[in-house]
C-alpha cells in the first residue's frame, strides 16, 4: 500500500511580499537601534574621559593629504618594523661589521664557531650568485683566527670586570683560613 500523496499547498504571493517587507523593516530598525547603541557607548566613553591624553591629539593626520599610495601599508611597516632591504653585496659588509659584537655576546666555542661558518658559507654562497649592484669584496673569516680573538676580549672583559669588583675591607679570602 502506498501512503496518501499530499497535494502542494497554494502559494499565497501576498503574504510572501508582505513578510519581506516585514523583514525588512526589522533589520532597518536594529540597524538604526545599533547605531543608536554605538552613539551610546562614544558617549559613556567620553563621558568617563577615554578618550582624554590620546597619543597624536591635536596633531594633522599624517598623509591625509597627499595622494593615493597603493603601497602605501608595505611603506608604513618597513618603517615601523625597521626592516632594511640591501643588496648582498651591501649586506655581508654591514654583516661583517657587525659580526663581532655579535659574537662577543655568545657565551661558548661552539655558539661562535657555527655563527662564523654560517657567515662564511652566506659569503661563499654570494660569490657564486650573480649579483645586482655592488661587487661583492667581503671575504670569509677565518673560523679559528676569529676565536682566538673572540677569546681575547672575552678574557679582557672578565679582568676589566674583577679589576672594576671592590671587595670589601676587611674580608679575607677562604682559602686563607683553611690553611691555618
Amino acid at each position: 500500500m502506498s501512503a496518501p500523496e499530499q497535494q502542494p499547498e497554494p502559494v499565497d504571493r501576498g503574504a510572501e511580499v508582505g513578510g519581506r517587507a516585514a523583514e525588512r523593516a526589522a533589520a532597518r530598525a536594529r540597524i538604526e537601534q545599533q547605531q543608536t547603541w554605538v552613539d551610546v557607548q562614544i558617549r559613556r566613553a567620553m563621558e568617563r574621559g577615554d578618550f582624554n591624553n590620546l597619543p597624536g591629539a591635536g596633531k594633522p593626520i599624517e598623509g591625509l593629504g597627499a595622494d593615493h599610495d597603493p603601497d602605501w601599508w608595505v611603506k608604513q611597516l618597513v618603517k615601523r618594523e625597521r626592516i632594511t632591504v640591501l643588496p648582498p653585496a651591501l649586506q655581508l659588509r654591514k654583516d661583517d661589521a657587525e659580526l663581532d659584537g655579535l659574537l662577543d655576546g655568545l657565551a661558548s666555542e661552539e655558539e661562535v664557531r657555527k655563527r662564523v661558518e654560517d657567515f662564511n658559507a652566506r659569503v661563499i654562497r654570494a660569490r657564486y650568485t650573480p649579483v645586482d649592484g655592488p661587487p661583492l669584496i667581503t671575504m670569509p673569516r677565518d673560523v679559528e683566527a676569529t676565536l682566538a680573538a673572540w677569546r681575547e676580549r672575552r678574557a679582557a672583559r672578565r679582568r676589566a670586570t674583577a679589576a672594576a669588583a671592590p671587595t670589601p675591607p676587611g674580608s679575607r679570602r677562604r682559602w686563607l683560613r683553611r690553611r691555618r
